[in-house]
């Protein structure tokens, strides 16, 4: 099963989409109950790289059912143990994305192909991830550090893939991408639990955009 949902998406894939679109969107919300119409409300907005997060009651089911959409890469956010990784990769999730590092989450993902983007803080946290084999590296929360934090680990660290994360907005995502991260997370700013309860997909989709316009400048 876990082979099956995951043979069509490679690193590359995903990676690419993530540097074309420079924004992945986590709907970090406590229910998902329509994930098709928030993923194709998201991809008509512009972000076609979405993680729903282990903090989401049910979230296996959520990605299980949203996995095989089309024109969007679904993968798994806030994976902290082996036995998640590979219950979202069982579900059919096209990468994974831990809040720290995490060793066994990429001992987990590594015999699928399955790409992780591990959480780090520091320097050494941010070695540490790419040694284990991350194909980009989160800085969590990056709002604590400013968008200069990024260009000081863009010195010591230019062949890394650095994804900003945590409260960001359109406000000051685009200093992150200018100061060297590849793509910036869209939160709450863009997915919000009242839009979603609401079924107002036309206002996830303008936010999306909102979003995606201001981080490009």
């Amino acid at each position: 099963m876990t082979a099956d949902r995951t043979a069509g998406t490679t690193t590359d894939d995903v990676m690419g989409l993530l540097r074309e679109d420079a924004a992945l969107a986590l709907p970090r919300l406590a229910s998902i109950p329509e994930p098709l119409s928030l993923l194709a409300a998201l991809a008509a907005g512009g972000i076609h790289v979405v993680e729903f997060a282990f903090t989401t009651p049910g979230v296996t089911e959520v990605i299980a059912a949203s996995a095989d959409a089309p024109g969007v890469r679904v993968g798994a956010g806030t994976v902290t143990t082996a036995a998640e990784a590979r219950d979202a990769i069982a579900a059919g999730a096209a990468f994974l994305v831990t809040p720290a590092v995490v060793p066994e989450v990429a001992e987990a993902a590594a015999p699928h192909g399955v790409p992780v983007i591990m959480g780090a803080f520091t320097p050494t946290e941010a070695l540490t991830a790419a040694r284990l084999g991350a194909a980009a590296v989160k800085i969590f929360p990056a709002e604590t550090v400013g968008a200069a934090y990024f260009r000081h680990l863009t010195g010591p660290f230019p062949w890394l893939p650095l994804v900003a994360s945590g409260g960001l907005h359109e406000g000051n995502a685009a200093d992150y991408l200018r100061a060297g991260a590849i793509a910036v997370t869209a939160g709450s700013s863009v997915v919000s639990a009242a839009d979603v309860a609401a079924g107002d997909w036309d206002a996830v989709t303008a936010k999306a955009r909102t979003f995606l316009s201001a981080a490009r400048g």
